[in-house]
């Protein structure tokens, strides 16, 4: 995957210390809500929920409606903000750490028929596709699953807001 100019930017600057970014994922339903619709990481081989990084001065809810599009060729657009979480720092092969604020969204397809399709678009999936909500990939990445179950709380009850974790971390 393509590291972005501005972080590579960044990196040059402080090397390969920890780095705080802004990141979000997308939770896309068909017009059932029964289906997901994920994929394949290059990066690790599994399946996850289409998410990437903000550019600067990006809109959060912009910033996902173009990672699925790029990443799938899906045009979808933005229902609700599900959960707002912090990643634990991720330790890339090249040496980097980062770390995420990641908002969760829940996204439905503009066009449902176009949607029927979709493909990986570009170099950071493998393969796409729609999956049942009960019959979901067995190597879906472990961040996918905290997602969908903050994305499902909010479902059950978005009068209650976006999930969040609340109180004091205890690293």
């Amino acid at each position: 995957m393509p590291i972005p100019p501005y972080v590579s930017a960044l990196r040059r600057k402080i090397g390969t210390d920890l780095l705080w970014l802004p990141g979000v994922t997308a939770l896309v339903l068909d017009d059932s809500g029964q289906r997901v619709l994920l994929g394949r990481r290059v990066d690790s081989g599994q399946w996850a929920l289409i998410s990437g990084i903000l550019e600067p001065g990006e809109e959060p809810a912009v910033g996902i409606v173009r990672e699925v599009r790029e990443e799938t060729g899906v045009v979808v657009t933005v229902e609700a903000l599900a959960a707002v979480s912090v990643s634990e720092p991720v330790h890339y092969p090249n040496g980097d750490v980062s770390q995420y604020l990641d908002l969760c969204f829940v996204c439905r397809p503009v066009d449902a028929a176009a949607a029927e399709h979709p493909y990986a678009a570009d170099d950071e999936s493998l393969e796409v596709g729609w999956f049942a909500r009960d019959d979901l990939p067995d190597d879906l990445a472990s961040t996918s699953i905290a997602a969908l179950r903050r994305s499902d709380d909010f479902l059950l009850r978005p009068e209650a807001g976006p999930s969040f974790v609340t109180g004091t971390r205890s690293d």
